[in-house]
């Protein structure tokens, strides 16, 4: 019988070369994981955005093992979940945790840019991008993931094209409401309506929406792939859209090798017992943590 695989403790490729370069104090302390999505969507914001912060954990590069939730994660993370964030600026320093509220508080420090557009309908529409992703997208790559009966899979495996399917419609509808309405009357009027609603438009940059989604993506495209023999959609539009995604400066300097998201997921491809707070959550029906 094989070995079973364990998760890793440190990053590896370029992600453990970007931890390395932030080793330094900063007002901010990230508290990081090297395979955890979560993590992953706000170690991307703050690269793009500029916010200078040290990558640190437990371990000599940085790493936080969410498993054994050290003390100094549970002063910012009551649950013991990753990301945390320790703010050094106040006195004592104050903490902030869960993923979604840190990305909001990162948009409001942030010296430099912005992962929203400024039209506020245009704003909108991204939350409803990054709302259905929370809701649906996520919790289908779980149970997807976790699935072990081949019926199942092939239900979830379905659930999850699907949730990625809606995500397009939304981009789409995105598209048609803002890009091709009329609304702007010159070239330069026009890049600047554009501005923030992400990489699914050419000559776009990296949103709010590419941040929330693209952990997931990138592990659809390896251990969906590995374990469960999936293939993401490969419509034109979609294979372009992850490719300027995977290839965007701040998220690729957060990617591990594939190796360590494999060694990583295993366990939850077999649904082992206690995996994590999140997988036990779809193993119940309830909402993720």
């Amino acid at each position: 019988m094989p070995e079973q695989k364990s998760y890793h403790l440190e990053c590896t490729g370029a992600a453990l070369e970007t931890v390395k370069q932030h080793s330094d104090a900063q007002d901010i302390t990230l508290f990081g994981s090297c395979f955890c999505p979560f993590v992953q969507r706000v170690w991307v914001a703050m690269e793009y955005l500029g916010v200078p912060y040290k990558y640190c954990g437990n371990f000599a590069v940085g790493e936080v093992d969410p498993y054994k939730k050290p003390a100094e994660l549970l002063e910012v993370s009551p649950k013991g979940l990753v990301p945390g964030l320790k703010l050094h600026k106040y006195t004592p320093p104050r903490g902030l945790n869960e993923s979604t509220v840190i990305l909001e508080y990162l948009e409001d420090v942030a010296a430099k840019g912005s992962l929203l557009p400024a039209d506020p309908y245009a704003r909108a529409l991204v939350r409803l991008q990054c709302d259905h992703v929370s809701r649906s997208l996520v919790p289908a790559f779980y149970r997807f993931l976790q699935a072990q009966e081949a019926r199942v899979q092939i239900e979830c495996g379905k659930d999850f094209h699907a949730a990625l399917e809606n995500l397009v419609t939304l981009f789409e509808r995105m598209e048609r409401e803002i890009v091709q309405s009329g609304g702007a009357s010159g070239a330069g009027e026009q890049r600047a309506l554009s501005a923030g609603l992400g990489l699914w438009f050419e000559n776009g940059d990296l949103n709010l929406s590419d941040v929330i989604v693209g952990p997931w993506i990138y592990r659809a495209s390896n251990v969906l792939k590995h374990y469960r023999g999936f293939e993401l959609p490969a419509g034109n539009k979609f294979t372009a859209w992850i490719t300027r995604l995977f290839a965007h400066p701040a998220f690729k300097v957060t990617c591990s090798t594939e190796e360590l998201y494999l060694d990583s997921y295993e366990r939850y491809a077999e649904n082992r017992p206690n995996t994590s707070q999140v997988a036990n959550a779809i193993n119940s029906g309830k909402p993720l943590p």
